[in-house]
């Protein structure tokens, strides 16, 4: 079969659903066969929607090992890739005993606890079994056996809408290392302007006693669509971080992203020009850096997110990332 298999565990939206989506939509616009594969059907899914949308096979297995091999067995596609560490693990043993080709993407920039991290450790020092992708440099850099950089992409809106309104939003998991607590802790050093948070997770019950209606809590989305239009800015306050969409997505919409320097985001953003950068966790810098953005001109705020959606064009759009893994792929043999 000449088909790519995509691989991954999900029970809701993320950074790598997004991706999924995006490379599933690129290999089929440039003439590729891609398929979803889901370990385990956790049920209704806002990834297995969009994929629907685009007509790109999908399939759920119902889970475990044993069922993965047997299906790579009787499909024998081309090539299998996975997404996150239980993908990357299992998927790599049974491509093996499958013979099939495989290739893991890396994509997380924290680093987990518990149980979680002894995983995510079997997943790095298991990675020489197969191929290796990471979304950036300081990814990469904790593959013990190196890997291919292919840094996230997105696809670009028809066109941007000017500059969005005074307000400043979060998109992503409400979870430690995203600092949705330190977002909480921006509104307050700034009432004067609207906050907008995006996304749910353990710590919005806590967040939203912090925030006491400084912040306006939207729950998660299958997508942002539109809501795009309704920031002027986006936050990104992560404790830790690897090349996030969320930041790729905002600037493709004309976004400007004012982010701590942590990951792939120095990499991303050019301070004052597309975005503002601040100390990993100085929130007192950030505020400052918020603050110089809302006195800006409304001109000057349309230029900044005709930059950011400029450097998504030239650096992280679609077609170059589906290059580039089109390339990797070759490379595997």
């Amino acid at each position: 079969m000449d088909e790519t298999w995509l691989l991954l565990d999900s029970r809701g939206p993320g950074g790598i659903e997004t991706h999924v989506a995006e490379l599933a939509e690129g290999l089929a616009e440039a003439g590729e066969q891609p398929r979803v594969l889901f370990l385990q059907d956790h049920g209704p899914h806002p990834l297995r929607d969009r994929l629907a949308a685009a007509r790109i096979p999908q399939e759920a297995l119902p889970g475990g090992f044993a069922a993965l091999a047997r299906r790579l067995k009787a499909g024998r596609p081309r090539l299998l890739h996975t997404h996150g560490y239980k993908a990357n693990l299992l998927g790599r043993a049974a491509a093996r005993l499958a013979r099939v080709r495989v290739i893991a993407s890396f994509h997380a920039g924290e680093r987990p606890k518990g149980r979680v991290a002894l995983w995510e450790a079997a997943d790095r020092w298991t990675s020489c079994l197969g191929g290796r992708i990471a979304v950036s440099a300081p990814i990469r850099a904790r593959i013990p056996w190196g890997a291919e950089l292919v840094p996230n992409f997105v696809a670009l809106p028809a066109g941007s809408s000017g500059p969005g309104p005074l307000s400043v939003g979060f998109v992503g998991r409400l979870s430690h290392e995203k600092g949705p607590d330190l977002f909480c802790e921006l509104a307050a050093r700034l009432p004067q302007i609207g906050f907008e948070a995006f996304g749910d997770g353990p710590m919005r019950g806590a967040c939203e006693m912090q925030a006491a209606g400084g912040v306006r809590f939207h729950g998660a989305r299958p997508g942002m669509g539109d809501a795009w239009r309704g920031i002027g800015l986006l936050a990104i306050t992560s404790r830790a971080e690897g090349m996030p969409l969320a930041a790729l997505e905002a600037m493709a919409h004309g976004v400007p992203v004012a982010a701590f320097a942590v990951g792939a985001l120095p990499e991303l953003i050019r301070d004052g020009v597309d975005g503002f950068l601040a100390p990993p966790g100085d929130v007192a810098t950030l505020a400052a850096r918020v603050r110089h953005w809302a006195g800006l001109p409304r001109e000057v705020r349309a230029e900044m997110g005709e930059a950011a959606r400029d450097s998504i064009a030239a650096r992280h759009s679609r077609e170059a990332g589906i290059a580039r893994m089109r390339r990797v792929y070759g490379a595997l043999g």
